[in-house]
C-alpha cells in the first residue's frame, strides 16, 4: 500500500453532479445496480450529498449548484456540447444484462456491446443527463 493511502474500502470515489439528482440516483440504481448508502437532501429538495455503492466501489452524487464554490468549477455535459472529460467504468458480472436495462431506460448507447481485445465484454452509454459511462466484465484487478 502506498504510504499516502488510507486503509479504507475504496480510495478513489468519483463525484458527479446532476440537474435532477434524485432522478439520476434512481436511474443509476435501476440501470447499473448501485445501492443507496446515504442521501442527504436540502430544504428545497435538491441533493446536498448522496453516496451510492456498487460492490467495493462508491459514487458520490449531488445536485448542480452553479453558484457554490465547487459548482463554479464543474460543467455539465449539456453546457459544453455534450462532451465529457471523464468516464466512470463499472465492472459487472453480466454486461449484457446491464445493457438491456440501459436500453429499457433510454440510455443513449454510444459504443455498442462487444468483446474487447484486452478481455471482457462491455459497452458505453450516456445516462439520463448525458454523462458518459463504460460498463463491462473486464476486471483490471484480475
Amino acid at each position: 500500500m502506498s504510504k499516502f493511502a488510507v486503509a479504507t474500502k475504496s480510495t478513489i470515489i468519483p463525484c458527479l453532479r446532476y440537474r435532477d439528482a434524485l432522478a439520476a440516483i434512481d436511474w443509476l440504481c435501476e440501470v447499473f445496480g448501485f445501492e443507496k448508502q446515504a442521501v442527504y437532501t436540502n430544504p428545497d429538495g435538491s441533493v446536498a450529498h448522496a453516496q451510492l455503492t456498487l460492490g467495493g466501489g462508491m459514487l458520490m452524487i449531488g445536485s448542480v449548484v452553479a453558484d457554490s464554490e465547487w459548482g463554479k468549477l464543474i460543467r455539465q455535459p449539456d453546457d459544453i456540447g455534450g462532451d465529457e472529460t471523464q468516464s466512470p467504468y463499472l465492472v459487472v458480472a453480466d454486461a449484457d444484462q446491464v445493457y438491456e436495462r440501459a436500453l429499457k431506460r433510454d440510455a443513449e448507447i454510444v459504443i455498442d456491446i462487444k468483446f474487447e481485445d484486452y478481455g471482457g465484454r462491455g459497452f458505453s452509454c450516456r445516462d439520463l443527463e448525458g454523462r458518459l459511462w463504460s460498463v463491462g466484465t473486464y476486471d483490471p484487478w484480475q
